[in-house]
């Protein structure tokens, strides 16, 4: 008797850590792993961090310069169960090696024209001001973007080995799926 009250009580203790920890993974912090060197020189391949799930949690824009999480298939409408489905707790129950996650900087907001000209990228008319990048773009295409509402246009900072929006277009906001924090 004494053993079954035992293991009901642990029993309950472990749903409610799993409850608990469902939820904080899907709408407050996640963790991620870095996966290539389309973010070089400042995040490296296999780098852990800390995703900020609110903007998706509440839909709001990151800010020009945040790096954030984003679902790369823009072609399909994301879902709350997406959200469920790609939590790190569901995923020990659920191995996948596809890899449609990519951490990128925000460079665009909607309205924005983006121009590459001179192996530079320009916003408005301006030239952006990117330390941050690893080295001068290869591309001697001149090319603009204008964003459409509820999206973004990232790019990584390692621009000549990232595919970013300029390959798999706009971003949609629900596919912005949190920003680094650490």
């Amino acid at each position: 008797m004494i053993l079954l009250k035992f293991a009901r009580e642990w029993i309950g203790t472990i749903a409610i850590a799993f409850v608990l920890s469902m939820v904080i993974g899907i709408f407050v912090i996640q963790p991620y792993k870095v996966e290539g060197h389309s973010m070089d020189p400042t995040l490296r391949d296999g780098q852990r961090l800390f995703v900020s799930k609110l903007s998706h949690t509440f839909s709001y824009y990151p800010k020009y310069g945040d790096i954030v999480i984003i679902d790369s298939r823009v072609d399909r409408n994301r879902t709350f169960f997406d959200d469920v489905k790609d939590n790190p707790i569901f995923q020990l129950f659920h191995n996948t090696t596809e890899h449609v996650f990519y951490v990128k900087r925000v460079v665009g907001k909607p309205g924005d024209v983006l121009e590459l000209r001179n192996h530079e990228v320009y916003r408005n008319g301006e030239k952006l001001d990117e330390p941050y990048v690893k080295e001068a773009m290869e591309s001697s295409a001149q090319e603009n973007w204008t964003v459409p509402e509820g999206h973004i246009f990232v790019m990584g900072d390692n621009r000549n080995h990232s595919e970013d929006s300029r390959a798999i277009g706009f971003i949609p906001l629900d596919h912005v799926l949190g920003k680094k924090v650490m």
